[in-house]
């Protein structure tokens, strides 16, 4: 049995796939300890005494760095450059407010050390560091009460003798250490300094999570095996997750969008907009048949170097809380109910959310979430709407869809960034919505994009778990070259890379994988020279006309007669996985009124509405159908507005396009 776990802000969620086919949970997530709904949902599910293997998305890493409850942590650099944390690039997020606010350092400078030793630009060592003073550093931090270090010297990227020295001495002292030539191999100071703290800080926490979740499945079951999911979209063992943790802060996003391709991909939609709002955020990417990376990704106030798939995320999700500001405006999130106390529907929270106005404007089933098992309180929702909408002043239906309007605007805003403002025409795209509570504003966001088709998968509500079981193994691999000229001949540059090849292949093989599934893709990081930042593309002997196009389609121009650097090399080892195939179904010319379980009081625009309700599961391919209506599934809901119309194609995706209602109905 192979499972998919994404632990979420609200809920867990579980894909499991055995020689029965696709199966899925969810259980109340459970802050404190995350690890305890993860083997709540595996007891449930009837899967620890399968010996499963277990691919997780675990949120641990980013909530000990957004919530500052890492380790306490000490940064050593070079004597002479302790501040490369507090000064960073010198840039200023608001360049005319004299009174903005300083960034919230993740390391204080009262534990920045320097050590006396000195790497040249190009790798020649001027200075080694002392025994001595080393052996003094180590006391020091034990001191502190220090129990996690970042190490990164200048230059350590060309030659890390020193860095590997020190290293050595603070671990023989009994100290957990990040050293910078391990985490991020490439140049520029703040940026590799800032990926290796961030590593640092989490590292002990991650550690202890684990570390404590493989003792629990090895006592429950003894041959599970478990991997953790990365941000780069593929997964690693939990022993790589220990040792570079920063690899996981966006695993649990990486698994949505990963299960989001293959799904538009099966359904035949290449160019996608991918739409996942949990309970807590919303997390939207725009891909063009395959998924986007990034290396320039700031989390925190800090740069992350590592690639990871390109994903732009807001704090509006179905947990988020509703408030009026001190001017009176209605504001929603990014503050959020989380799993404890949740909505005020779900009997424990009492503060209006995103998902108790969804409840009051019938938008939600009370009886059908979750299959029925979780018990929905439709009074503690509307009593929620009704002490805002009188502080408010307004009727509490148009409350509810006033919470509902400005969590849409946050959202349309996350898809413009990822869209209009990178030169793309979201019309051009196909939405695709998943994640709990996504289906239920799809279309609202669509309309406001002018999105011609929205599409909610299947399993919609645990798309990302699923997404955990279509990832392969995945590793990467940098070097810094800084090449211009001759020397970035395709032929000289293909030279530099057999060193990350080689240890791609070797590591994979590590891991069990045959050379036959194994897939090691190369990629260059180029620039124009004399410019800042560079652009990655594929590697091959026309590496430089594709950097010249995809410099035009970034920035409007290109120039053929500059000349260009090559700055990082860049390996991506895979190791193939088996996979679950998702089901085909013949298309017939099905009706969907063998679906309807019913019909609930709508609101739409202030318009009252008796649509009727859909049980996702008897839905079959051909089912046509028009709107207002309700579609419940076990894990998630869709509303489909009064504008839109619904199909269901082969793969049991609904197909919501903007339409209006012919005289003929329903089919």
């Amino acid at each position: 049995m192979r499972i998919g776990i994404d632990t979420g802000g609200t809920f867990t969620d579980f894909v499991f796939l055995d020689r029965s086919g696709l199966g899925v949970w969810k259980v109340l997530s459970t802050p404190r300890d995350p690890g305890e709904a993860v083997l709540q949902g595996l007891r449930e599910c009837g899967a620890l005494g399968a010996g499963p293997d277990i691919i997780h998305g675990s949120t641990v890493a980013t909530n000990a760095l957004l919530e500052r409850k890492g380790a306490r942590t000490a940064f050593v650099t070079t004597a002479g450059f302790e501040d490369i944390l507090a000064i960073g690039r010198q840039t200023r997020r608001e360049l005319y407010n004299i009174l903005v606010e300083k960034r919230d350092l993740l390391i204080p400078w009262r534990l920045c050390f320097g050590v006396s030793e000195r790497t040249t630009a190009d790798g020649r060592i001027l200075r080694r560091p002392e025994a001595g003073a080393i052996a003094s550093l180590a006391a020091r931090l034990k001191k502190e009460g220090v129990r996690s270090v970042a190490l990164c010297f200048l230059h350590s990227y060309v030659n890390a003798s020193n860095e590997k020295t020190v290293l050595d001495g603070l671990r023989k002292a009994g100290l957990a250490v990040s050293a910078s030539h391990r985490v991020l191999c490439e140049y520029r100071e703040f940026e590799r300094a800032g990926t290796t703290a961030i590593n640092a800080f989490v590292a002990p926490i991650m550690d202890r999570y684990l570390g404590g979740l493989e003792r629990e499945l090895a006592a429950a079951s003894p041959s599970s095996r478990l991997s953790i999911m990365q941000s780069n979209g593929g997964c690693l063992s939990a022993a790589g997750a220990r040792a570079k943790p920063a690899s996981t802060i966006l695993s649990g996003p990486a698994g949505g969008a990963v299960g989001a391709v293959a799904v538009a991909a099966a359904a035949g939609f290449e160019r996608v907009i991918t739409f996942d709002m949990g309970g807590t955020s919303t997390d939207v990417s725009l891909c063009e048949g395959r998924l986007p990376f990034t290396t320039e990704t700031v989390l925190s106030d800090l740069p992350l170097r590592l690639p990871v798939i390109d994903i732009h995320t807001v704090g509006s999700g179905g947990g988020s809380l509703a408030r009026l500001d001190a001017g009176g405006a209605l504001r929603v999130g990014p503050e959020s109910a989380g799993a404890d106390p949740g909505p005020a529907c779900y009997g424990r929270g009492e503060e209006l959310t995103v998902t108790d106005a969804n409840l009051v404007l019938g938008r939600l089933d009370p009886e059908s979430l979750l299959g029925g098992k979780m018990r929905i309180h439709p009074e503690r929702a509307r009593a929620a709407v009704v002490r805002l909408a009188r502080r408010a002043g307004l009727a509490p239906e148009r409350l509810a869809e006033g919470v509902l309007s400005v969590a849409d605007t946050v959202m349309e805003r996350a898809i413009r960034v990822i869209s209009v403002e990178r030169g793309y025409d979201p019309r051009d795209f196909a939405l695709l919505s998943f994640g709990g509570a996504g289906g239920m504003h799809a279309c609202s966001l669509a309309r406001r994009l002018r999105i011609p088709t929205v599409i909610v998968p299947k399993n919609a509500g645990v798309l990302s778990a699923l997404g955990m079981l279509l990832s392969d193994v995945v590793k990467d691999y940098s070097r810094s070259v800084l090449l211009s000229g001759p020397r970035a001949a395709p032929g000289r540059l293909s030279r530099l890379f057999e060193p990350l090849l080689a240890e791609g292949r070797r590591d994979l093989v590590k891991e069990g994988f045959a050379p036959g599934r194994i897939r090691l893709l190369r990629s260059l990081d180029v620039r124009y020279i004399g410019q800042s930042y560079e652009i990655n593309v594929p590697f091959g002997p026309k590496f430089r006309e594709e950097f010249d196009a995809a410099h035009k389609r970034l920035y409007g121009y290109a120039d053929p007669n500059r000349a260009v650097e090559a700055v990082n090399v860049r390996v991506k080892a895979a190791g193939i996985t088996g996979k679950p195939v998702l089901p085909k179904f013949k298309a017939r010319r099905a009706s969907s009124e063998e679906a309807r379980t019913g019909r609930r009081r709508m609101i739409f625009e202030g318009k009252t509405h008796r649509a009727p309700v859909y049980d996702r599961r008897r839905l079959e391919p051909g089912c046509r159908f028009y709107g207002p209506a309700l579609v419940c599934d076990y894990e998630s809901t869709t509303v489909i507005p009064p504008d839109f119309s619904a199909r269901v194609d082969v793969r049991l995706n609904l197909i919501l396009d903007r339409t209006r209602r012919p005289a003929g109905g329903s089919r």
